[in-house]
């Protein structure tokens, strides 16, 4: 077990060992307690990852501030992102911030609150390999398991095999070793990996798609959507997002342009 496991299995997925769940809340109750549970993945640059033994990212700053703006401490679960929408339904955490974009599947098992970034399905491929959903004909595309990017690439006419993985990280890493010839994921999430790895010899491609990515919670918990969405307005409104958007970004990444 690596040291980044080791740190998963001790920070965070505390109902995975057996010890009792945190119980997804209701506002007035998590008013009263002073903490807010949050659940995320903590392996999706640069929205949730582990820099060193510190979990950090947009997401992760963002929901860091909203519970600020709501007078609460926060609380993190680290949870794989194909489990959560299992665990909320469970009530392990109050709410989860992992690049859950909005499909009318998901909205069977769990709530959205309002919209914290806008962003889509973007293809990336080695310099010189198929860039265009014409191209991936015939092509074999990586993508992360339960993601929107997954389903997408499903869809793509023409496409020969969609291989899986665990984390954003990995269908990267395979992307680079030539184990499928394209990668589909989130753009934002794609512009800065390829930032940070600049002599990856990958690059951008065509966006295949537009989605709404916005934190999740259980079902008819409309008292604490509402808690979640004031505050988010009131960052956006603040200044505080958009600091949040320029510094891993360098762009506005909301859903108001």
């Amino acid at each position: 077990m690596g040291v980044l496991a080791r740190l998963l299995v001790a920070i965070v997925p505390l109902w995975i060992l057996g010890c009792d769940p945190v119980q997804g809340r209701d506002w007035a109750v998590i008013k009263d307690s002073g903490t807010i549970v949050a659940a995320t993945e903590g392996g999706l640059y640069p929205f949730n990852f582990f820099e060193g033994p510190k979990l950090t990212g947009f997401e992760v700053e963002l929901a860091e501030a909203i519970a600020r703006k709501l007078g609460l401490k926060l609380e993190w679960r680290v949870v794989p992102f194909d489990a959560q929408l299992a665990s909320i339904r469970q009530d392990r955490f109050d709410f989860a911030i992992a690049s859950h974009g909005y499909t009318e599947e998901r909205a069977k098992s769990v709530d959205f609150a309002n919209p914290h970034y806008c962003t889509g399905g973007q293809i990336a491929a080695v310099k010189g390999g198929p860039l265009t959903v014409a191209a991936l004909n015939g092509k074999t595309v990586g993508a992360q398991l339960a993601t929107t990017y997954y389903d997408s690439a499903r869809k793509i006419a023409g496409v020969k095999e969609v291989k899986t993985y665990k984390a954003d990280t990995d269908a990267f890493a395979a992307l680079k070793a030539r184990k499928v010839d394209a990668w589909i994921s989130d753009k934002w999430g794609i512009k800065s990996t390829l930032e940070k790895n600049a002599d990856s010899g990958v690059v951008a491609g065509e966006q295949v798609f537009v989605e709404r990515v916005a934190m999740i919670l259980r079902k008819d918990n409309k008292a604490l959507a509402d808690q979640l969405n004031r505050a988010l307005a009131g960052l956006m409104k603040d200044g505080t997002y958009n600091a949040l958007s320029q510094k891993y970004f360098k762009a506005d990444i909301s859903c108001r342009n």
